[in-house]
C-alpha cells in the first residue's frame, strides 16, 4: 500500500466533497474538491513525467503554501518520485547543501523565492532544473502517463533535519513510514469526513505537511489552507465556524493568546473540535490561559522528522501540561539506563539519505535484536498513567520556534566574521520562542552587533541567528580542550 492507495478511499467515497479551500492574502482562492484535486494532480504529473522525472527521482520544493505545493506533491506519488522540501527560511549555505546530497531533478519554487536561489553559484546549483509555481498550470499536460508502481517500503520523502556538525541529514521516510503515522493519528484523534482543518503551519515541515495535510486527506476532511499563520486572521476564521481542527506549534499558541485577550470575545472558539500543540514544548502558563480563555483544552504529542508521531495525549481522556501523553497505535517506547526516550515501530525512518555512519550512531538494539531509534531526548514515564514527560535533550539541539536549531552550524557562521575567534552557541529559555540562540564570542577585535547580525541572516534562516552576543575572555574548556557549555554564565 502506498499514500495514494489510501488517499483513494474518500476520492471515491466522496468526489464532489472539497479537498482543498486556498485563500491568499492578495484576495486570490482556489477551491478543488477530490476529484478536482486528483485530476489536476494527474496533469501535473504527466507535465513531470515528460520532462524525464521518474520513480527514485528526488524533486526539490523551495516554496510557500500553496496549491501547486499540494498538486505537485500528490503528482510526485503517481510517479514513484521523492519529495525535498526546502525550508523557506534557508539561505545560501543551507540551499547548496541540500541540492548538493539530494540531486533532485527538478526545483519547484515560485517567483518571490528566486532572487535567493540567484545568490547560489552554478556548482552549487548543479544540473537541477528550476521551475515556477506560477507557471505549473502551463506545462502540465491532459496527455496520458504511466503510474508508477509504488510500494509501500520505496521513499516518499526526504526530510532534511540538522545534525550537530552542522550539516543537515536527510531523513528516508518511505510511504510506510507516513501511513503509519496517518493511521495512528486518525484513530486516537477521532478524525470525521465532516472535519476542516485550517492549515497554517509550513508545508515544508512534517508537522503542517503529515500531521496535517496528509491526515487531513486520508481522513476525507477538508483542508483550508493560508499562506502563513497571522493571529488576528486564525482568531477570526476560527470563529466563523467552518474550522474544525488546528494544528500549531508553542509560539502560534502564545500570540493566539495574545489576541484573545485583546479581542475580548473568544466564544466562537467553543465550536472547535480540537486543538493540538507541537514540534516545541508548551509552556504550562499557555496550556492554562488557553484553556480559561476558550474552554479549549490544548493537546500536546511528541514527534521527530525521523519518526512522524511517537506520543500523544489522549483525546478522550486527561491532557496533562507538561506531557507528551502516552505511545499512539503501533508504537512501542523505551528508557534507556541514562534516560534516553527510545521508539520503534512502523512509523519510524529506516535511515539517513548517503549517512550509513549516521544511521549506525541513531540505533540500537536490545537483547531480542529489535532496532530502537535514539531520539536524544531524555525523559521520565509515570508508573501509574504511562504518560511521558521530556526532560531535555541528550545533545546540544535548540527548539526554537518549532524548528530544529544545532549550535554548530551558528558557530562556523560567527567564526567566519572577521574579528571572531571563537563561538560557543547555547539555548536559553525565551516565553514566546520556546528557546533561543545566545552566542557566546571570544573576539580579537571589537565586533559590532547589527553588523554580525546582517552577517549571520545572509547565511543561514532567521530563526538561527543568536538574539544575543556576549563576549568574553575564553570559552570554558575540560582537560581535552572540550568547550564545557554548561558553565557558560545563564
Amino acid at each position: 500500500m502506498n499514500l495514494l492507495d489510501l488517499f483513494a478511499i474518500p476520492l471515491h467515497r466522496n468526489p464532489h466533497k472539497p479537498a482543498l479551500r486556498f485563500r491568499g492574502e492578495d484576495g486570490a482562492s482556489v477551491d478543488l474538491s477530490y476529484a478536482e484535486l486528483f485530476a489536476e494532480a494527474r496533469r501535473v504529473a504527466a507535465g513531470f513525467a515528460a520532462r524525464g522525472v521518474g520513480p527514485g527521482d528526488r524533486v526539490a520544493f523551495f516554496l510557500g503554501n500553496r496549491p501547486e505545493f499540494v498538486t505537485a506533491l500528490l503528482a510526485l506519488f503517481h510517479l514513484g518520485a521523492v519529495l525535498v522540501p526546502i525550508n523557506l527560511a534557508y539561505r545560501r549555505r543551507e540551499i547548496a547543501h541540500m541540492l548538493s546530497d539530494a540531486e533532485p531533478r527538478l526545483l519547484l519554487t515560485e517567483r518571490s523565492q528566486l532572487s535567493i536561489l540567484d545568490e547560489l553559484e552554478a556548482g552549487e546549483r548543479g544540473s537541477v532544473e528550476i521551475v515556477l509555481a506560477e507557471d505549473l498550470a502551463g506545462w502540465a499536460e491532459d496527455g496520458a502517463f504511466v503510474p508508477a508502481r509504488v510500494g509501500g517500503e520505496d521513499l516518499a520523502m526526504l526530510l532534511y533535519t540538522s545534525g550537530t556538525t552542522g550539516r543537515s541529514k536527510g531523513a528516508m521516510i518511505s510511504h510506510d513510514n507516513v501511513l503509519a503515522t496517518v493511521t495512528g493519528l486518525l484513530a486516537a484523534w477521532a478524525w470525521e469526513t465532516d472535519d476542516a482543518l485550517l492549515l497554517t503551519l509550513p508545508l515544508f515541515h512534517t508537522h503542517g505537511l503529515v500531521v496535517g495535510f496528509c491526515c487531513a486527506l486520508s481522513a476525507g476532511a477538508t483542508v483550508l489552507l493560508r499562506r502563513r499563520f497571522e493571529a488576528t486572521a486564525v482568531v477570526a476564521e476560527l470563529a466563523g465556524g467552518e474550522a474544525t481542527l488546528f494544528f500549531g506549534v508553542p509560539t502560534m499558541y502564545v500570540r493566539l493568546v495574545e489576541e484573545l485577550r485583546r479581542s475580548g470575545d473568544p466564544t466562537g472558539l467553543r465550536r472547535m473540535r480540537l486543538f493540538c500543540s507541537g514540534s516545541a514544548p508548551l509552556a504550562p502558563e499557555t496550556f492554562a490561559a488557553f484553556r480559561e480563555l476558550t474552554g479549549h483544552v490544548i493537546l500536546e504529542r511528541y514527534g521527530m522528522t525521523e519518526t512522524g508521531m511517537n506520543l500523544s495525549n489522549p483525546y478522550a481522556g486527561e491532557r496533562r501540561p507538561g506531557t507528551v501523553g502516552t505511545t499512539l497505535p503501533g508504537v512501542s517506547a523505551r528508557i534507556d539506563e541514562s534516560g534516553e526516550l527510545l521508539v520503534r515501530g512502523s512509523n519510524v525512518f529506516s535511515g539517513y539519505w548517503r549517512s550509513p555512519e549516521k544511521t549506525a550512531e541513531s540505533f540500537v538494539h536490545d537483547e531480542l535484536g529489535r532496532r530502537w531509534f535514539r531520539t536524544g531526548d531524555l525523559a521520565v514515564r509515570d508508573a501509574e498513567t504511562g504518560y511521558f514527560t521530556l526532560l531535555g535533550r541528550r545533545t546540544e539541539l535548540i527548539l526554537s520556534g518549532g524548528f530544529n536549531v544545532y549550535p554548530r552550524e551558528i558557530e562556523e557562521v560567527l567564526e567566519s566574521f572577521p574579528g571572531v575567534r571563537e563561538a560557543a552557541v547555547v539555548g536559553r529559555p525565551h516565553p514566546e520562542w520556546g528557546e533561543v540562540p545566545v552566542a557566546f564570542l571570544v573576539t580579537e577585535s571589537p565586533v559590532d552587533d547589527a553588523a554580525l547580525i546582517d552577517f549571520c541572516k545572509g547565511r543561514i534562516a532567521g530563526f538561527k541567528v543568536p538574539r544575543t552576543f556576549r563576549v568574553v575572555d575564553a570559552l570554558p574548556r575540560n582537560a581535552l580542550g572540550k568547550v564545557q557549555k554548561h558553565l557558560l554564565p545563564g
